[in-house]
């Protein structure tokens, strides 16, 4: 078969392509994790105060959110492949230029364009893609691919930390502009084919309904989702940024918190793999609402946390419990839109989620500046989340008052 021509839907390319998937996602969401570890380190060189350094992390989620809108656009017009390419070899050029910058201001701002060409392009594009080659385990496939930038978190910052250790964070990010190069760009063969046509593509809405059967318009609910995004991920945002520099205020060193860190995503790839295959049995909304509850239960551990083991429980469990949250955004919009506007309104939620994390990053460094510790962070962090459990749970109960609707893979809509 040529790379010109499809394939069905759950075949063995379709494995593949999402094999690809989640090594371009593990290697394009590197950039989170070199400033997330190097935080401490770029944090002395440039002589800036807690806050000020969170903005490379900021900037990255920036970047994240608004280059998956941009960059679906592109691939809706010009397929997958061109756009990643492009994306692949810009965020290379961006590693290298962060490695060699002098003044913190073009530092921090460089991480925007990395959040841009490397973790948008290989997350929202990426996600609406492999949901068109998948109908019977969709769920899972989605959660799959999603795992790539955890499986980065578990993966890349033990060797950043030995990286910044025995080079410094300089050679640590010069180092990941050439794997950027020489891994992306292979991967990106693979997703040569264009996506198959769905038969069961419908213009009311998705799998599971539209929005018209919770009582909303489309405009309403990518809002409450939008809203939902950035409350979880405010709250998320808080031990991802500063588990590494929590560790280090407590008198732990920072390789003790890029094992957390690694200890933390390792548990969110497992909670990701749990969810998505949950979420293909009960949907996206109750599987999203079970998520945020779990995962506010874990930033209440953090609160009294002040040893190492301590740390460590509090770190794997807020992994376990807050991964798989995500990617049901990108499958709750398979349920409730037409697949027309799977691209489109994933970009736009996830965004969402993104100015939440940027936030989060930004709002937690803020706090700690002005009250000399993390307490408060994390409170501030668990309201934004109990703001996502209210809406995903008013959403959720409007569907279960509603006839389950499905689509089958020959496109019959069935109650």
């Amino acid at each position: 078969m040529t790379s010109d021509s499809s394939a069905p839907t759950d075949s063995g390319y379709a494995w593949l392509r999402l094999a690809a998937s989640l090594g371009l996602t593990t290697v394009g969401s590197a950039v989170m994790y070199v400033c997330m570890v190097g935080l401490p380190a770029y944090q002395f060189t440039f002589a800036v105060d807690r806050a000020d350094a969170s903005l490379p992390y900021t900037y990255v989620m920036l970047g994240f959110g608004l280059g998956g809108m941009v960059i679906g656009r592109l691939v809706d017009r010009y397929g997958i492949v061109r756009p990643l390419l492009f994306s692949a070899i810009i965020l290379s050029v961006v590693f290298f230029a962060a490695a060699r910058a002098e003044s913190y201001a073009a530092f921090a701002l460089l991480h925007a364009v990395a959040g841009a060409c490397g973790c948008a392009a290989v997350f929202s594009p990426l996600l609406a893609d492999i949901s068109r080659w998948f109908v019977r385990r969709r769920g899972f496939a989605i959660a799959v691919c999603a795992s790539g930038n955890y499986l980065a978190g578990t993966l890349w910052p033990p060797l950043i930390d030995v990286l910044i250790n025995d080079h410094g964070w300089r050679a640590a990010y010069e180092a990941f502009g050439w794997i950027s190069a020489t891994l992306m760009l292979p991967l990106l063969l693979a997703l040569r084919r264009p996506a198959p046509q769905s038969e069961a593509a419908a213009h009311s809405g998705g799998s599971h309904g539209s929005p018209a059967s919770l009582g909303m318009s489309s405009a309403r609910l990518t809002i409450l989702l939008s809203v939902a995004g950035i409350g979880c991920c405010t709250a998320m945002a808080m031990p991802q940024a500063h588990v590494v520099a929590l560790t280090v205020d407590l008198g732990f060193s920072a390789s003790n918190g890029a094992e957390m860190l690694t200890l933390m995503f390792g548990f969110g790839i497992v909670s990701r793999l749990a969810f998505g295959w949950l979420s293909d049995r009960i949907g996206g909304l109750a599987t999203l609402w079970i998520g945020s509850t779990l995962q506010c239960a874990a930033l209440l551990i953090f609160l009294p946390a002040d040893g190492l083991q301590t740390l460590y429980v509090a770190s794997a469990l807020f992994g376990l419990f807050q991964g798989g949250i995500v990617p049901c955004y990108a499958l709750i919009v398979r349920e409730f839109f037409p697949e027309q506007q799977a691209g489109t309104r994933t970009g736009v939620i996830v965004f969402a989620t993104l100015v939440g994390m940027a936030f989060g990053g930004w709002a937690s460094g803020a706090i700690h500046d002005l009250t000399g510790s993390y307490d408060l962070a994390f409170l501030h962090s668990m309201g934004w989340n109990v703001v996502n459990m209210t809406i995903i749970g008013m959403l959720w109960l409007r569907a279960r008052a509603q006839p389950l609707t499905h689509v089958s893979p020959g496109g019959t809509r069935t109650a």
